[in-house]
């Protein structure tokens, strides 16, 4: 078993203009975990989560991805034939090739999809722009895909505004998912959507993370969904990690008034005991 992180960034820090709204963020993803990032509004949590997909440049700091792809024949050699990439530091063409490894799953399933294409053509994308054949064919995977989050075959030929929110978030996840990524970022997945219809998509993100042994960064200010989903808790303060560590270790024993704080502000979930 590797001992080595997945994702790995070291002293994240990004400045807009004269404020420091990202001040030295050091994380690790293990590979097939979850992390759960927490912390109120504006703490930072969505650009350093950006920043570790490059959607937004660090000013400064490193990234460090292993891509466990043995056909990749580039890059650094790392533990179990992995390959170790600087994702500050490599060419566009690079990071182009390894963005396929890396996906998103946005807060707003409305905004997240283009109104004027069928599912069909939203699901084709992403394998269009990497010019990737699936081996058992591109229809099969698209009816693959949709079965997987627990859509119909018809929906392919239907447009986003026939669908109700959870069930954008489901062909979101569907789009995020179809080239099978080694890292999903979920950036608050469920906020736009209802308790019940949120709930429904929370146990199929931890389906899927079971069922592929994706590892996950998922984003949160709700410390039940993060205890339900997630291996490992960060908690984020005003542009920092202040707490870092398994659910026991941060949430049972929170160093930290903050923690305590974001304990209190959410009740438990009873749609999400187990």
């Amino acid at each position: 078993m590797t001992t080595e992180a997945m994702l790995e960034a070291r002293d994240l820090i990004k400045d807009f203009g004269s404020k420091r709204v990202i001040d030295g963020v050091s994380l690790h993803l293990m590979r097939g975990e979850t992390l759960g990032l927490v912390g109120e509004s504006g703490s930072g949590k969505s650009t350093v989560a950006r920043m570790l997909l490059r959607l937004i440049e660090p000013t400064s700091g490193s990234i460090v991805f292993r891509n466990a792809d043995k056909s990749e024949n580039d890059g650094r050699p790392g533990e179990e034939g992995t390959r170790c990439y600087d994702l500050l530091r490599v060419s566009p063409r690079e990071m182009r090739r390894l963005r396929r490894k890396l996906s998103i799953v946005f807060q707003d399933p409305y905004a997240a999809l283009n109104p004027r294409m069928t599912i069909r053509q939203i699901l084709v994308e992403p394998f269009a722009i990497h010019n990737e054949q699936p081996p058992q064919g591109l229809g099969a995977r698209l009816n693959e895909l949709l079965a997987e989050v627990g859509l119909e075959q018809s929906a392919l030929s239907r447009y986003p505004h026939e669908f109700s929110g959870g069930q954008r978030q489901r062909i979101n996840i569907a789009r995020a998912i179809a080239l099978r990524p080694e890292l999903l970022v979920l950036d608050e997945p469920v906020s736009a959507l209802d308790v019940s219809v949120g709930a429904q998509v929370i146990n199929l993100l931890r389906d899927l993370q079971r069922r592929h042994g994706l590892t996950c960064l998922f984003i949160s200010h709700s410390m039940p969904l993060v205890r339900y989903l997630c291996h490992r808790v960060a908690v984020m303060q005003r542009g920092r990690v202040v707490e870092v560590g398994t659910w026991s270790e941060v949430c049972e024993n929170p160093r930290e008034a903050y923690t305590q704080q974001l304990l209190a502000a959410t009740p438990e979930l009873p749609a999400l005991a187990t």
